[in-house]
């Protein structure tokens, strides 16, 4: 692959279940991308090469080669580190990971790291931190504020001056995933989660109700006592799993319900989100993030090579 100021750059998003690349010219503009449902935790090296050299076959008019995610973490190529916050593009580009995949040259994008003024507590995040850049590039984050990507490892970010100064994660994703699929809470649900009443009422009973852990199983004895139908299960557990990582993120931040938030992500879940915020008294604006982490790399790139 070429290596000059002019020629298309490559963004690897590459997690733990996908690997998703794009050839991305000067403008933003996506010029051919390759999505596999083959992440690092399903690949060892040889096979991880062969990957990336695949795609500088694919595409040899390109020039450098980014990627982030998982990749950058210690079961992927190499441990890229963590930046400390507060963080910004340029640092990002300073704190690049330079390592060599095969023949290809690659720049891993490092995670992010913070310590919560609020309470203390340490907390990382790898992956998201591209997806934020192209957020605050295309002005689809305020500077200073709240943002809200949710997700399987959902992240609260308080930014300020346009660099991230601190972050909360929340499993409700994942808990939500593994509890449904194959836990005891899988045989009280039938159906997807949806906003009305009954996720409402979840969303209050996680805010403001008693510890997680006891409503969690509370969901059941509801449904087996004929108080919630199953086809209501997955909107009040939902909602219940929303409520309570809502009273965390107030807890650190109190304006979380003053103030209009950003949520970013998927269009359903953000809805979610939105929607719970609203029953809370606050007010959340859904954004979608497609096309972020392609700008996010792109700025990466103006801020680590271009004059």
């Amino acid at each position: 692959m070429r290596d000059h100021a002019n020629a298309p750059i490559v963004g690897i998003n590459w997690g733990s279940t996908n690997f998703r690349a794009f050839l991305i010219d000067a403008d933003g503009q996506v010029l051919d991308k390759v999505e596999q449902p083959r992440g690092i935790a399903g690949l060892d090296r040889a096979q991880m090469q062969l990957m990336v050299e695949e795609l500088a076959s694919r595409w040899p008019q390109a020039g450098q080669v980014y990627a982030c995610g998982m990749v950058g973490s210690n079961i992927g190529w190499s441990d890229a580190g963590y930046l400390e916050c507060p963080a910004t593009p340029a640092g990002l580009a300073r704190q690049l990971h330079h390592v060599q995949i095969g023949s290809v040259a690659v720049a891993i994008v490092p995670g992010l790291a913070c310590r919560r003024a609020a309470d203390g507590a340490p907390d990382i995040m790898r992956g998201e931190e591209t997806e934020l850049l192209g957020l605050m590039a295309t002005g689809s984050v305020p500077a200073d504020g709240l943002v809200v990507l949710p997700g399987t490892h959902s992240k609260w970010v308080r930014l300020q001056e346009g660099a991230v100064l601190e972050f909360l994660t929340a499993m409700s994703g994942e808990i939500f995933d593994r509890l449904t699929a194959a836990g005891l809470l899988a045989s009280v649900v039938d159906g997807p989660a949806v906003q009305g009443e009954v996720f409402d009422g979840g969303v209050r009973a996680g805010h403001a109700g008693m510890g997680l852990g006891s409503q969690l199983f509370g969901a059941r004895a509801r449904v087996i006592r004929g108080n919630l139908p199953r086809s209501d299960g997955a909107s009040w557990l939902r909602g219940l799993l929303i409520g309570a990582e809502l009273a965390d993120a107030q807890a650190l931040w109190p304006q979380v319900v003053g103030e209009p938030l950003t949520v970013v992500g998927a269009a359903p879940v953000c809805e979610l989100y939105a929607r719970a915020l609203s029953v809370l008294g606050g007010q959340g604006k859904p954004s979608p993030s497609q096309g972020a982490v392609v700008r996010g790399f792109l700025a990466l790139h103006q801020a680590a090579v271009l004059p």
